[in-house]
């Protein structure tokens, strides 16, 4: 029988058990494993580091253990295999070929089992551990946003991995911690964290681990502290939020690029998505980490929920502001975008230099920026690549929306770098989108075009 089958009817096994087939790296691992040969050649095949693969090797010896019933490594995956009376005799070689003792592979994929791969067990008491959340003292109608997020988490398909996105100020922390509230009596452990000041990914599962375990008992080694949280997320039903995770992005780069010395948080978003547990990981962020695009398929537990206007509840703000000319604030709320943060900036203004009157507000040349909203857009405006600023400036004097190929011989970049910076763009939630005659067209919202517009000046 060739390696091809005997990685077939390995993951059939793990497939079985788990519900989930090995993915590219796995079989890589397992397949050099079983000829005898060093994670080096995986990671240099692969174009990543060793550490990488060590880490996802670790997670696969421990999905094996859990089918094969034994403690699997890399040293001993082979005797494993033999004892269980997979191999023709302890002296067969695994080459190119390799011969079974009359093992039927099952060539169609086992259905996903309908138990979890172990026994939820929790503690005596839900654990809530908010950190450095904000207090949240007024939360504005997002009924549907909650059902929909509530509805991937709890139901019966179990999300492993959201990611909530959405441009500064749109209310990714609120809508986050409103979801915590209301679905926390679900879970053992619920967590929420924020990653504005950037730490490594090594410092993010230190504190995670403390709330497990007692601080003397964390481990050194960043794939065993991977390796334990994967653990705790099977044995416990854990809900964690990681805020602000645009930072852990390089500025003056395309949209999602890890800083150096942060790439680690790719590999442990993907094992999240992945690795079979009964948890789930929030990320919020203003800019789409690159790898959420390509785990979020129709198969996978991974899903982008894009956060967008308040529209009508938006209403609740500017009542707080007790502003007046109520007829005339659904046309505020369209200019602003139904953006909580940069109505609650604009409204204040339209309190202290207005008296509350909207409609003298919007007799002045629309929109006008609060110096708070100016300071806003200026912190994603900053991270922005020479190309990405150049279309942006081009779409601000552009009275209609405008093909991608609009754009080519009017700025001067090439066209491959041009076609990455309004991906890029998008990634950061920074073009408005439509679709005419099959044909995709993008501009700048009012207040985003007015920015760039005097930020050009």
């Amino acid at each position: 029988m060739e390696l091809k089958e005997v990685l077939r009817f390995a993951d059939d096994k793990v497939f079985s058990k788990t519900g989930k087939h090995l993915d590219d790296l796995q079989e890589a691992i397992l397949k050099e494993a079983l000829q005898g040969r060093k994670y080096a050649k995986v990671a240099q095949d692969r174009g990543c580091s060793e550490g990488y693969v060590r880490v996802a090797a670790a997670e696969l010896w421990k999905i094996l253990s859990d089918v094969l019933g034994e403690d699997v490594s890399k040293g001993n995956v082979r005797a494993i295999l033999e004892r269980a009376n997979f191999y023709n005799s302890p002296s067969a070689i695994l080459s190119n070929n390799v011969t079974f003792n009359n093992v039927n592979v099952c060539k169609e994929r086992a259905r996903s089992p309908t138990e979890p791969q172990n026994p939820q067990q929790t503690p005596k008491q839900l654990h809530i551990d908010l950190g450095d959340a904000p207090e949240i003292f007024t939360f504005f109608d997002r009924t549907s946003e909650l059902s929909t997020l509530e509805n991937w988490i709890t139901g019966d398909n179990r999300t492993r991995l959201i990611a909530l996105l959405g441009i500064s100020g749109i209310g990714k922390t609120t809508l986050s911690l409103s979801l915590i509230d209301r679905i926390k009596t679900q879970f053992d452990y619920v967590i929420y964290r924020s990653l504005r000041f950037s730490p490594t990914l090594d410092a993010t599962l230190t504190n995670l681990l403390q709330i497990f375990s007692q601080p003397s008992e964390t481990p050194q080694n960043i794939e065993t502290k991977i390796s334990q949280i994967l653990d705790y997320l099977r044995k416990y039903r854990c809900l964690i939020v990681l805020d602000d995770v645009q930072m852990l992005f390089s500025s003056q780069q395309l949209a999602g690029q890890y800083k150096t010395g942060y790439e680690d948080y790719q590999l442990f978003f993907k094992l999240i998505a992945d690795v079979c547990h009964q948890s789930c990981l929030i990320l919020n962020s203003w800019e789409k980490p690159r790898e959420i695009a390509r785990l979020s398929k129709e198969d996978h537990p991974v899903r982008c929920f894009e956060l967008g206007s308040l529209g009508e509840a938006a209403k609740e703000i500017l009542n707080s502001q007790k502003l007046s000319d109520e007829e005339t604030w659904s046309t505020l709320i369209d200019i602003y975008q139904g953006n909580p943060l940069w109505l609650e900036l604009t409204a204040t203004l339209i309190r202290e230099l207005f008296g509350g009157r909207v409609s003298e507000f919007l007799q002045c040349e629309m929109p006008i920026l609060d110096e708070g909203l100016q300071f806003q857009l200026s912190q994603p405006f900053g991270r922005l690549t020479a190309a990405e600023l150049a279309v942006m400036v081009h779409l601000a004097n552009q009275a209609e929306p405008v093909a991608v190929s609009h754009f080519f011989n009017q700025i001067p970049f090439s066209p491959s770098e041009i076609v990455n910076a309004v991906r890029s763009l998008g990634s950061r939630f920074l073009l408005d989108v439509v679709e005419e005659e099959k044909i995709i067209l993008f501009s700048l919202n009012p207040v985003l075009k007015q920015y760039v517009i005097s930020m050009s000046i």
